[in-house]
């Protein structure tokens, strides 16, 4: 892969609870990206929407779903990411994948659970921080609400793109808007973010915000708000670092720890 990568941002309406119609609906709608991109992104609980009353008849159908990004990167020749709920020794996680035709590239269990929504008394945290490679790229991966807390995302100049799946609703869209861009330029980073679109099971609306920002914090491009829709943008990586280079920031960050 040269420095250039292309990445597509995958806005849709997802059918509350029912993985099969979901997969079935975004087969059709990833047809036009075949041999056209590199990574295809998906929103948070791709499969079902943001479940939790029942995530235990929503968990059983993991390796379905799995078995299906992985279908879906065969044939689309890119590499396919977004997040699931999966159950573990009568455990549940909301665990982020991110697939090629072959193998799994990498799995992320989402750290922070939404509290104000409950979601920490349905599954368990995740505490391992995540960065995968895509030819010469860098890529951290991140769930939603993890995207209010900058500590866990800070690049130590170890990553080149920021990624955020989210269910993320639109009476809070301008903190989501707002925070993707403080991300890029806090970490001098390409930062996407993917949400959904339409109306949950819960009554709650989600205007869609799909975006990319570069390291300066420009928005590189963004999906139409309120509508399904695919935008695949191409990033270079050479004005990445020459930006880097030239306004070296991270010499200046502080160190810390996380527990």
């Amino acid at each position: 892969m040269s420095n250039t990568l292309r990445i597509s941002l995958v806005q849709v309406e997802l059918i509350w609870g029912n993985v099969d119609e979901n997969l079935s609906k975004i087969s059709k709608l990833l047809l036009p990206l075949k041999n056209q991109t590199d990574l295809i992104v998906l929103p948070e609980m791709f499969s079902s929407g943001f479940m939790m009353e029942n995530k235990n008849l929503i968990a059983p159908k993991a390796k379905v779903t799995l078995n299906w990004m992985q279908s879906q990167a065969r044939e689309l020749n890119a590499t396919l990411l977004g997040s699931i709920i999966v159950e573990e020794n009568g455990a549940y996680f909301n665990r982020l994948y991110c697939v090629d035709g072959t193998k799994i590239i990498c799995s992320y269990d989402k750290r922070h659970l939404f509290r104000m929504g409950e979601e920490h008394h349905h599954f368990s945290g995740g505490n391992n921080q995540v960065i995968f490679k895509l030819g010469k790229w860098r890529i951290r991966p991140l769930v939603c609400y993890d995207l209010r807390f900058p500590v866990w995302s800070r690049n130590r100049n170890d990553y080149d793109i920021l990624l955020y799946v989210a269910n993320w609703p639109e009476a809070r869209r301008e903190v989501w808007n707002t925070l993707l861009k403080a991300r890029a330029i806090e970490n001098q980073s390409f930062v996407a973010g993917v949400n959904r679109v339409g109306t949950d099971g819960l009554g709650l609306s989600y205007a869609g915000d799909s975006a990319l920002f570069n390291a300066k914090g420009k928005l590189v491009g963004k999906c139409a708000d309120h509508s399904e829709a695919i935008t695949t943008l191409s990033l270079n990586l050479e004005e990445l670092n020459e930006f880097r280079r030239k306004f070296p920031v991270h010499l200046d960050a502080d160190s810390f720890q996380i527990s």
